[in-house]
């Protein structure tokens, strides 16, 4: 049993499911949902279409440049069984999966430390422009955590454009 992906979307499409489209130059096309085969007739660019794995990769909301998402092969003649071979897969995919399961986890932390800093710039500038909310008892506190937020804020600023810029450096000399 063969697994398809979606043309469009990047969804997994299972045998007898969904629709095929072949083209004038016999290139076949293989969408999960009607959704995706107007969309693509349509001419619409998978791309700029939010809802698609390619939209989510590109936006960096997904993983997509890992080793361990390249790991499957395809294959047209089945592979004769093997008793150790067959068990020495098994255990290969399931360490593949534990690395790529912590990896994912990393890059949605990564993502999230982003969300933040946004929010922390948000609170802090909140609290900047309505100090009369804080009653007085308290705003000598308030005002000392205010500036160590603000500095500690700077100093994320710093680090994401030094990543940014090794980044750019790194892109660039491949």
């Amino acid at each position: 049993m063969r697994i398809e992906k979606c043309s469009f979307c990047g969804a997994p499409v299972y045998p007898g499911h969904g629709i095929m489209y072949v083209r004038n130059d016999a290139k076949m096309f293989r969408f999960c949902a009607s959704k995706c085969n107007k969309a693509f007739k349509r001419k619409k660019n998978p791309l700029k279409t939010k809802w698609t794995k390619a939209f989510r990769k590109a936006a960096g909301k997904e993983l997509s440049l890992d080793r361990t998402l390249a790991f499957e092969k395809r294959r047209n003649v089945p592979v004769k069984y093997n008793r150790e071979l067959m068990a020495k897969t098994l255990r290969a995919m399931k360490r593949v999966n534990e690395i790529k399961e912590r990896r994912v986890k990393a890059h949605y932390a990564k993502r999230m430390e982003v969300r933040v800093a946004l929010e922390s710039a948000a609170d802090l500038k909140l609290l900047q422009t309505n100090m009369d909310w804080v009653p007085e008892g308290q705003r000598e506190r308030v005002e000392r955590n205010v500036k160590a937020g603000n500095a500690w804020l700077k100093k994320k600023r710093s680090e994401s454009a030094n990543e940014k810029a090794m980044n750019r450096r790194a892109s660039q000399s491949k």
